[in-house]
């Protein structure tokens, strides 16, 4: 079983998202092409596609604007996998993901998340990368609970400077 991970933002932020809509959830390539005509009225200059994702508890790909938070994308619950995706047409005018990451810092997932995130993928189907195009690997610092993402291997707090642990502490 995957681990599900429950959020762990501002407080102010889980607020704010009980009056937002939570993420479109994503059976079928015809819901995210609806989802893409209907609430996405421009895209990138490549044609590109961002959205904010989680992955539900019933391992349910829900999306929404790239510029809403996680934790309303998922509609205050916890989640399987958060993050940023992108689609892009291919030239049969089918939809694919080309970029995919898990960067929350509501949720701060592991990369392990992803077996969550492909299969809910493949359950679409959904053509997509192999692994997580950008991995983010979060810590919180034991000393002054911040929220850090380990760079280059650098286990160090970026706001009081103590090391920062070396497996996954927001559970």
């Amino acid at each position: 079983m995957d681990r599900l991970y429950k959020y762990v933002g501002p407080a102010e932020i889980r607020l704010q998202a009980w009056s937002a809509a939570p993420g479109w959830r994503i059976f079928a390539l015809s819901d995210l092409e609806r989802w893409i005509v209907e609430m996405i009225p421009e895209r990138e200059e490549d044609g590109s596609v961002w959205a904010t994702f989680v992955v539900d508890c019933d391992e349910v790909l829900r999306v929404a604007d790239r510029h809403s938070e996680h934790v309303a994308c998922a509609g205050g619950d916890a989640v399987l996998a958060a993050g940023e995706i992108a689609f892009s047409e291919d030239d049969r005018g089918t939809f694919e993901v080309v970029e995919i990451t898990n960067q929350s810092t509501g949720y701060c997932p592991e990369p392990e998340s992803w077996s969550a995130v492909r299969a809910a993928l493949e359950r679409i189907p959904l053509v997509h990368p192999e692994r997580f195009t950008q991995e983010m690997i979060f810590r919180r610092c034991n000393r002054c609970s911040g929220t850090n993402i380990v760079k280059d291997g650098w286990f160090e707090c970026g706001e009081c400077g103590a090391e920062l642990p070396g497996a996954w502490n927001f559970g």
